[in-house]
């Protein structure tokens, strides 16, 4: 099954306000815990309180070195890389879950003892930690987790694990960079132009511009040119 395609067609349409989870997303990298060394531009729009306290959080990593190199591959195995951009992980989104961990605890023991029973899975099935499998072995088991409503009784304790990395990994891809202007193609409040009702609209109700007004109106060539006016009030035209 193509899973970037069908998260993205959750966010793309709406749906996904359900998944994403309420919380800051931490800026991207990691933050000098010296307050004096922080500054405005690395945490904009934070008041003093909230720069304190994700200072505090961000000092210590919640995942260990194996559970982090686990989240890694299952994030990228839920928004794998593909020719618009890049994967989960480098979006970052590993960092921005564990993150999560600390800002939100609940999330806490059904992540970690997520991880923990991945492994429990497929140690029983291959003799490996789920990180050493095979991406072949590793998204046969993520499919038997896919579906709730398919799931077979031996894997629904695993099921609640899989809904929450993959909401997680979801709300950080698609309020990341990548994610939002790379592969959503989001631009922004940028300006465009618009050169007025097409003259098949016009003809059809009978309508037409006035002339007089034409000459005021802004051209392409002319938009980045700061206005003028004459003595009279009136916009100068070159």
């Amino acid at each position: 099954m193509d899973r970037r395609n069908s998260i993205k067609t959750l966010v793309a349409g709406g749906i996904a306000g359900g998944l994403l989870i309420n919380g800051c997303k931490p800026a991207a990298g990691p933050v000098d815990t010296d307050a004096a060394s922080v500054g405005e531009t690395e945490m904009y729009g934070r008041t003093p309180e909230e720069k304190k306290r994700d200072r505090e959080l961000m000092k210590e990593p919640f995942f260990n070195a194996h559970e982090m190199a686990t989240l890694t591959v299952l994030c990228d195995l839920i928004i794998p890389a593909d020719d618009v951009s890049g994967s989960a992980s480098d979006a970052e989104v590993p960092a921005f879950i564990d993150f999560i961990m600390k800002d939100q605890p609940g999330y806490q023991n059904t992540m970690r003892g997520g991880l923990m029973w991945l492994d429990h899975q497929t140690l029983a099935l291959h003799d490996k930690a789920f990180v050493d499998c095979s991406e072949g072995q590793q998204t046969a088991l993520l499919d038997k987790l896919a579906y709730p409503e398919e799931v077979e009784p031996a894997y629904q304790s695993g099921v609640r694990f899989f809904n929450t990395v993959r909401n997680l990994t979801a709300t950080g891809f698609f309020t990341s960079k990548m994610g939002v202007i790379t592969d959503l193609g989001y631009i922004g409040n940028v300006p465009t132009f618009w050169d007025g009702v097409p003259q098949e609209v016009l003809d059809k109700h009978n309508l037409a511009y006035d002339e007089d007004r034409m000459a005021m109106y802004v051209t392409v060539e002319e938009r980045e040119k700061q206005a003028e006016w004459d003595e009279n009030g009136n916009i100068k035209r070159s």
